[in-house]
């Protein structure tokens, strides 16, 4: 997959200013981070340019600000991050100007520094032209290491690569091949596993994957969409009626690109909403009218986990059931560990991304078993939608 993008193997960073566009986006609580993944995530590549002589400059988001907001500060981002890479990471409290480049310009062969929030200039998210000028003065090439980013064209995402040498980072580049692996050139049978609660949010998604699996499992809220739509009686579950026309077009479009369509053939149901809430496993022609579906029952399970045995290759993206409230994480949790096994055994290629996805994983304990986990969100859903992001087409060798 990575020959046809230009990565780090194409260049000699010694003694070059290399602005890496990285994903710190980690979650904070009282300035501090509490939780580092995607720091571990970033911090081969920094490493690595640092080792070989680069000057590694680094280019991030934080957070939403409107314009310059001090808890949407890199500083303690920066601070953190250097504990993970054990090397000092140094800070300049603008992404251009002055203190940009004061800094820039005191930086040996090898030093590392983190530039300011780019959101606080508002000229980042219009991709303007002469902010990716003042950018582009900081640097001689450009790293895209923000997979997570990259459906969004903005300055430190896609307009750099129009203007310095382009390069896809060692993040960027593990997330390419194992998408490549998922879905460009995937290993034969594939399945894909989709839940979550609606189907709006999957309609461009379901509507790609039905011409490019063998198997699609639908789950959580969206299957009651999917189920109503074939007449079953779903009592007060989550469902959106009146999708049930694009829900019959999914399939019928299925059909036709000789995708098996695989919903849920029983459903554990309890008349709360809430964690250990009595519950009970129904046959889809037995649930109570006022009873609500809150994740596939035993026998919908057993038929997931046929699928995947049947598969080279799997897909997943979105939880079976109300995961985050036991015991209606069963039908998850028993997948994902299913799905884990086969992985492990070598008889399987897994690719999971979302966040739920990802907690689902953790939950179960299995996270680390599959063969990738993309913590990218937004952007892992657009592409498995069909959708070029724009980050990441700028490192297409043309």
């Amino acid at each position: 997959m990575t020959n046809k993008f230009r990565t780090l193997d194409d260049v000699d960073v010694k003694g070059k200013r290399v602005l890496l566009r990285v994903d710190l986006n980690v979650p904070m609580e009282n300035g501090r981070v509490t939780d580092s993944t995607r720091l571990e995530r970033v911090a081969p590549t920094i490493t690595e340019l640092a080792d070989k002589g680069g000057k590694v400059i680094l280019l991030a988001h934080f957070g939403r600000p409107k314009g310059r907001d001090a808890k949407d500060s890199l500083k303690p981002v920066a601070e953190a991050l250097s504990k993970v890479v054990k090397k000092p990471v140094g800070f300049a409290d603008d992404c251009i100007g002055e203190p940009a480049a004061k800094a820039v310009a005191g930086l040996e062969d090898g030093d590392i520094l983190c530039l300011e929030n780019t959101r606080f200039h508002k000229e980042e998210e219009k991709n303007d032209p002469a902010f990716v000028a003042e950018l582009a003065k900081l640097g001689d090439i450009w790293v895209n290491d923000a997979f997570s980013a990259a459906h969004r064209a903005h300055a430190s995402t896609e307009g750099l690569g129009h203007k310095l040498p382009a390069y896809a980072g060692r993040t960027m580049q593990a997330e390419l091949d194992a998408l490549e692996k998922a879905l460009g050139s995937p290993t034969k049978p594939v399945i894909a596993i989709i839940g979550g609660a609606k189907v709006s949010t999957k309609i461009d998604l379901l509507e790609n994957l039905v011409t490019k699996v063998d198997a699609l499992v639908i789950g959580g809220g969206m299957a009651n969409t999917f189920l109503h739509a074939q007449g079953v009686a779903i009592g007060k579950s989550l469902a959106e009626k009146d999708l049930a026309p694009t829900a019959l077009r999914i399939m019928e479009k299925a059909d036709a690109a000789n995708c098996a369509i695989i919903l849920p053939v029983d459903a554990t149901v309890a008349y709360h909403f809430a964690a250990n809430a009595p519950s009970h496993a129904y046959g889809l022609d037995a649930i109570p009218a006022d009873g609500m579906i809150l994740d596939v029952g035993p026998q919908s399970v057993a038929r997931v986990h046929a699928a995947i045995d049947d598969a080279a290759t799997l897909v997943w993206n979105g939880p079976l059931g109300a995961f985050e409230m036991q015991p209606f994480d069963r039908g998850t949790v028993a997948a994902a560990k299913h799905a884990a096994e086969r992985t492990k055994a070598k008889k399987l290629v897994s690719i999971a991304g979302g966040g739920d996805t990802v907690a689902a994983l953790n939950q179960a304990h299995v996270a680390g078993d599959f063969t990738y986990v993309s913590t990218a969100g937004g952007a892992f859903l657009e592409w498995m939608e069909g959708k070029p992001l724009p980050g990441v087409e700028v490192l297409r060798i043309k």
